[in-house]
């Protein structure tokens, strides 16, 4: 099982591919979307990694894959330009899921 990766610059790719990570660099939402559908049929790779910037391409698309297919598993990891809020938005799921706040 293998990881892969998809991402929108190159900096991202280069450095994942330094420790063994292959990937494709994606600018658009349409050549995300065929690279996704084409990696999801894959059977050798366990985890896509995707950058942050073109999960907010199309979310709809990215919760509905996280939600039906249980393999591969779609991982959402900051470039080097973005502040991501994951660890917030997971906060606010178990505060939400539980009813107290973190």
């Amino acid at each position: 099982m293998k990881f892969f990766l998809i991402s929108d610059n190159v900096d991202t790719l280069v450095g994942l591919r330094l420790v063994g990570i292959e990937g494709v660099i994606a600018h658009d939402r349409q050549t995300f979307l065929n690279t996704l559908q084409e990696k999801m049929q894959d059977p050798s790779i366990a985890i896509i990694l995707v950058t942050t910037k073109l999960v907010n391409m199309c979310p709809d698309i990215i919760s509905e894959i996280k939600l039906k297919q249980q393999k591969p598993l779609i991982t959402e990891i900051p470039d080097r330009h973005g502040n991501s809020k994951i660890g917030e938005t997971i906060d606010g799921y178990v505060s939400e899921a539980i009813g107290v706040k973190l």
